[in-house]
């Protein structure tokens, strides 16, 4: 008898689904995309509509043939990709490649599953769907748009800047934000401020309140001056209590996970990257084994922009929470939650699949981050459908004498409601415990006990961290929240921003790049614009317009800015900052150059004066050069570093390929080089060690300062690896990982398998 086939992208889904299928269905995993873009040309004819050329990716042919031998021995051919438009495209491609059994009469579905659960997979299967061609339309512009934009304008800033780069319509725009913000922070000026606290005593006890008004009106202190001035007035005055104001607020609790929140919140409270976020949250849709139970799917799906949840999941969240918490925790009705504007709604919000599977009962079958994640997504949705709570705020209106108000405020939680199971995270610190005062009444006369002048200064605006990054990049519009942990990674991996101490601060390159593409490229630089674009996409995906009308309207545009900016670049490239640094060789004034290892101070007298030198910018701006020569000068000697380990003598300062290093004075006799790159703290990559199963694979660097990725259970583990590893698993031998090779032609995934030899062209895709 035949069996039906079912098709899905990876695995670990394909796990699942034998679990809850048996063995009537034959189930195959695509182990992600077959067809792509070939990676050596741009592949789009233009002049034909914008026909793509999509070539079946090296390395998938043999998935693809299995595919068609096995579509040729079933009755009926499911296609169980995620129901999201990457996945519609996967769909469509695999279809493209098996399209002559529909032609034999067999027919080709699409299943959509919001969960991997018993019950939504054999719903999914009575009713299966089609194929949907404006959601892969939608897709399909959004990789064109980028191969038009990255193939088109990266080969200016190879030309212009530094061979290698790259730009793209999503991720230049975040490195835009990144470098407004930095120069907002260095256009900021601090301002002086003052507050005065004072402890007073009731009869029910002490207490601290601020000044808040003087002469009736609010005011801003900006000397020590004016503080002392009031600090003195204040202790010749009576205290006395004119007023309280006691009020009871309400704090409700927050939508369950969106995946653009869950990013943010599992950063606030895990420091987990998104790329790490989303790999740990695919696994928990994929399936997990939990023992003898076997493969489950323990949350829906992860990349949703709706806060919606079913009718049968709130009722037995409601269940759940009035036999965990009693019923007086449930409030009257189950809480809705809308999504934003232009929101797709499109699936539910991210939730467990089912509330008999408590953090607690997982924990002998999850990792440590896995269980923490699946936790905070527990708590999330909990903590969603319960009572809010209730808040006692009371403020008591002070006067002293007749020219000064203070104030005191106090709160007291009166019923925990949905804290006890769940408080959200904050970008700033914000207390959310309890300040109470004493009973205090109206008319009541208080003890001075001291006052606390302080001095303060304004501050400006922060830095941006990942989840700040990735709420500006939400409330902008600015790509869509399943591209934000690659938009993220891109950035940092093409060097254009650095994460130091968890803030994004923008590279000299980085800025260099960012300021070529906002003269040059108004539009795609432009955030609105952007942000309009993704609503395009929505548009397509809608059936409001078609694909082919979104990339004419995008290219008219962009073409005529091709054409000027291949002169205004070349023009840029060459232009000279003058400075009123004086050469010390000739006098002539030296001018900013750039460079392949970026800006350098050169003499405006150059090619006749070669003296050049390196430079750095104090907090003000002001050019400070640096001591040593930019050129070919002898190279200076080291004075903060150890003397060579091999030979004794002292270590030199030179100047390579990849920056400054440490070479011996000994040479050519003794070669030993050391490099002056600080050992970083490892950075993890989201990706678990193929070894041991329970580690991560973390970026580290060397006692030489050279990077690598190793287990962080290390020594334990001692898994490492030279090559960055993608958490992509192998066609041909199922190894859980590739590996990026760099070669002249640009990137190669491949197998680190010894044996294995499987090898394809490697693009690392916004999309």
């Amino acid at each position: 008898m035949a069996k039906s086939l079912i098709i899905v992208e990876s695995p670990a889904k394909a796990r699942t689904l034998k679990k809850y299928l048996g063995d009537q269905f034959v189930v195959k995993a695509t182990v992600g995309h077959v067809m792509d873009l070939p990676k050596s040309r741009l592949a789009i004819n233009i002049e034909k509509g914008y026909e793509p050329e999509y070539l079946v990716i090296r390395g998938k042919q043999k998935i693809l043939n299995e595919l068609k031998k096995d579509a040729e021995k079933s009755d009926k051919i499911y296609l169980a990709t995620d129901p999201d438009r990457e996945g519609e495209a996967i769909a469509f491609h695999v279809q493209s490649q098996i399209r002559s059994q529909e032609k034999r009469g067999k027919p080709v579905h699409r299943l959509l599953f919001n969960d991997l659960s018993h019950k939504t997979i054999k719903e999914a299967l009575k009713s299966p769907k089609r194929l949907d061609a404006n959601k892969y339309g939608a897709q399909q512009a959004r990789r064109l748009l980028d191969r038009l934009v990255g193939y088109q304008i990266s080969p200016l800033l190879w030309k212009n800047v530094r061979h290698g780069l790259s730009a793209g319509r999503v991720q230049s725009a975040a490195v835009r934000l990144v470098c407004v913000r930095e120069q907002e922070i260095k256009d900021f000026v601090s301002e002086e401020y003052w507050t005065i606290n004072s402890r007073l005593e009731a009869e029910a006890g002490q207490f601290d309140a601020r000044l808040e008004k003087v002469d009736g009106r609010k005011t801003t202190i900006r000397t020590q001056e004016e503080a002392e001035a009031i600090v003195k007035g204040l202790k010749t005055c009576p205290f006395r209590i004119e007023k309280i104001e006691r009020k009871e607020r309400l704090r409700h609790p927050t939508a369950p996970f969106i995946t653009s929140k869950l990013q943010q919140e599992a950063y606030r409270k895990l420091r987990f990257p998104a790329r790490k976020t989303m790999m740990l949250a695919q696994r928990l849709y994929e399936g997990l084994e939990l023992g003898d139970e076997g493969a489950v799917g323990l949350i829906t799906y992860m990349r949703t922009d709706s806060p919606r949840i079913s009718g049968e999941a709130l009722q037995d969240v409601r269940d759940y929470i009035a036999k965990k918490y009693g019923k007086d925790a449930l409030p009257e009705h189950p809480r809705m939650f809308k999504g934003r504007k232009g929101s797709q709604e499109a699936h539910e919000a991210i939730r467990p699949t089912s509330m008999d599977r408590s953090p607690e009962s997982l924990k002998p079958f999850l990792d440590r981050d896995t269980l923490r994640l699946y936790q905070l997504i527990w708590n999330r949705f909990v903590a969603s459908q319960m009572k809010p709570a209730v808040m006692d705020i009371t403020a008591a209106w002070i006067s002293a004498g007749k020219k000064f108000t203070l104030k005191a405020t106090g709160n007291v939680i009166k019923y925990r409601g949905f804290m006890v199971v769940y408080i959200e995270g904050r970008d700033e610190e914000e207390e959310d415990g309890e300040k109470r005062l004493p009973p205090l009444r109206e008319g009541e006369t208080l003890t001075l006990l001291e006052l606390l002048p302080k001095q303060h200064f304004t501050q400006p605006p922060a830095r941006y961290t990942e989840a700040t990054l990735i709420k500006e990049l939400e409330e902008k519009g600015i790509g869509r929240p399943s591209t934000y942990a690659s938009i993220l990674s891109n950035v940092r991996d093409r060097k254009y921003v650095e994460v130091i101490k968890g803030s994004f601060y923008p590279t000299e390159l980085g800025i260099r790049v960012n300021d070529m593409l906002v003269e040059n490229f108004p539009n795609i630089l432009n955030i609105e614009f952007t942000a309009q674009m993704e609503e395009e996409l929505d548009r397509v995906a809608s059936g409001k317009i078609t694909w082919v009308q979104t990339l004419d309207d995008f290219y008219v545009t962009f073409k005529q800015e091709m054409e000027k900016a291949k002169v205004a670049m070349e023009a840029m490239r060459h232009e000279n900052v003058p400075t009123d640094i004086p050469c010390e060789l000739c006098g002539r004034p030296m001018v900013i150059r750039w460079g392949r290892n970026g800006d350098f101070l050169s003499c405006s007298g150059f090619p006749k004066c070669k003296n050049a030198k390196d430079f750095r910018r104090d907090k003000d701006g002001t050019i400070i050069p640096e001591d040593g020569d930019h050129g070919e000068e002898e190279p200076e000697v080291s004075s903060d570093a150890e003397p060579c380990e091999k030979c004794g003598r002292p270590m030199l300062v030179k100047e390579g390929k990849y920056g400054k290093f440490l070479a011996c004075s000994g040479y050519p006799k003794c070669k030993n080089t050391r490099s002056m790159v600080r050992t970083r703290d490892p950075e993890p990559m989201g990706i678990q060690c193929p070894q041991c199963k329970e580690g991560e694979i973390h970026k580290k660097s060397s006692r030489r300062g050279k990077t690598f990725f190793g287990c962080n259970r290390y020594p334990k583990c001692q898994y490492a690896l030279w090559d960055r590893p993608v958490p992509d698993a192998c066609p041909h031998c199922g190894f859980p990982l590739l590996v990026e090779k760099k070669g002249r032609k640009g990137f190669r995934l491949e197998c680190p398998q010894n044996g294995c030899g499987y090898s394809k062209p490697g693009e690392i895709s916004e999309s």
